[in-house]
């Protein structure tokens, strides 16, 4: 198999979605060999659980491979980072790993470059995209598994009801949750600030603010002016006023907060291409609008690509190159892109969906992530940044708290974990 030991192929990570591969050295082991791969869950229920579709996926390519074993585990996005990095700290990384983060792994030289694994037809059909945000100092390490980008939903027959327009400012978003709540909407506005997702829907807030996790150069401005002002409206103008729910934001997990949209029970929230299958699959009838932003719809929208990457530590350095290549082949692709409703990292399996029938209503997603901005996950430091984002940001939407405290304490972490860099 050809691939490529010297140069690089950049790679992009996105969504509030993960892959990350621990692999090692090369073995030529005739008697077998064993594949660790730890992955993320992507289904909302257990019958389109990740774990059948890794099941699915690794009979296909051990029955081709008889002298390779690939033995997966699947986690929930609230687990599968802490575990990794568990099982990393202890000296037993996987061989492959799909998470959310994985700088931090390629600072300490604990990654496979992707051309030591890779093929270069696999790495050349990354999308554009998504290239550079799997690099570290210019040397590509993640490799995007699974892409995503955000609109505003809204459940049509809810706003029909309450005789409201679907928001292109905050304004109107918030005269909206007001209307939906005066006919008795549950939740008019469902904001997932809660572990699972809070990266996510605190940048697309940002950003529809003008602000993001970094200012133009690079550099951390989470406590931006424009950000503190963004959530002190959050906090006065949809929490302080009861429009949010099932739960307080701090605890609202994407999961919930898409069954409360499926349910009928939720007017609008930022939502991804998976709960177009959800609502429809519930009967619910929704529309979808760019996020507005603070004085007219956002000029960026947030681009997440979840990432997976080959840790050295096991020494499996061929095999795992060889999944892989089968992992992104566009078969694969395109079958796990359309089992769980996201973008497809690769170039082939994008110019097919973008033209297949079947995909017609995913591709206002696919034009999207051209223009997208993503994570800064090319900073080592970001795998703590987002960890204090998960811990903490619900705090500053909480009636009575204070958002430039809780964004302030942000940016210190982020600062005190960047100057490492």
């Amino acid at each position: 198999m050809q691939r490529r030991r010297t140069g690089t192929i950049a790679v992009v990570s996105a969504l509030g979605m993960t892959a990350v591969l621990g692999g090692c050295g090369l073995t030529g082991d005739s008697d077998g060999v064993t594949l660790r791969l730890v992955a993320a869950d992507y289904g909302d229920s257990k019958e389109n659980s990740s774990q059948k579709y890794w099941d699915e996926l690794v009979k296909s390519y051990e029955a081709k491979n008889p002298d390779v074993h690939v033995d997966v585990t699947v986690y929930s996005w609230n687990d599968v980072d802490r575990k990794v990095r568990e099982m990393v700290e202890a000296g037993k990384a996987p061989d492959m790993a799909q998470i959310g983060a994985y700088s931090d792994y390629a600072d300490k030289d604990l990654l496979y470059r992707a051309d030591d694994v890779l093929s270069i037809p696999v790495q050349a059909d990354f999308v554009s995209q998504l290239a550079g945000a799997g690099q570290v100092n210019g040397v590509q390490y993640g490799l995007p598994f699974a892409a995503s980008t955000r609109v505003l939903f809204y459940n049509k027959t809810l706003f029909s009801e309450a005789g409201v327009q679907p928001p292109k400012t905050w304004d109107d978003l918030a005269e909206a949750a007001e209307a939906l709540e005066e006919k008795g909407v549950k939740y008019p506005y469902a904001l997932p600030l809660g572990p699972e997702e809070a990266p996510a829907e605190t940048m697309q807030w940002m950003l529809s603010g003008g602000g993001g996790y970094t200012d133009d150069v690079g550099t951390y401005s989470v406590d931006s002016p424009q950000n503190v002002a963004t959530f002190t409206w959050l906090r006065d103008e949809l929490v302080g006023k009861g429009l949010t729910g099932p739960v307080a934001p701090g605890k609202l997990n994407r999961a919930a907060a898409f069954d409360a949209f499926a349910n009928g029970d939720v007017g609008m929230l930022n939502g991804h291409p998976s709960l177009m299958k959800m609502a429809s699959d519930k009967g619910v009838k929704y529309g979808m609008v760019t996020t507005p932003g603070v004085d007219g719809e956002s000029r960026n929208t947030l681009g997440v690509s979840d990432w997976m990457t080959a840790f050295k530590k096991n020494g499996h350095q061929e095999e795992i190159g060889d999944f892989l290549d089968f992992v992104y082949s566009e078969e694969n692709v395109l079958d796990f892109s359309r089992e769980y409703g996201l973008l497809p990292v690769t170039t082939s399996a994008s110019q097919t969906m973008s033209t297949a029938a079947e995909d017609k209503k995913l591709k206002p997603f696919l034009d999207e992530l051209l223009l997208s901005q993503l994570y800064p996950v090319g900073k080592t430091s970001w795998a703590s940044v987002s960890a204090d984002v998960k811990k903490h940001i619900g705090e500053a939407v909480t009636p009575g708290g204070s958002p430039g405290e809780v964004l302030g304490e942000i940016q210190a972490t982020a600062m005190r974990a960047g100057s490492a860099e």
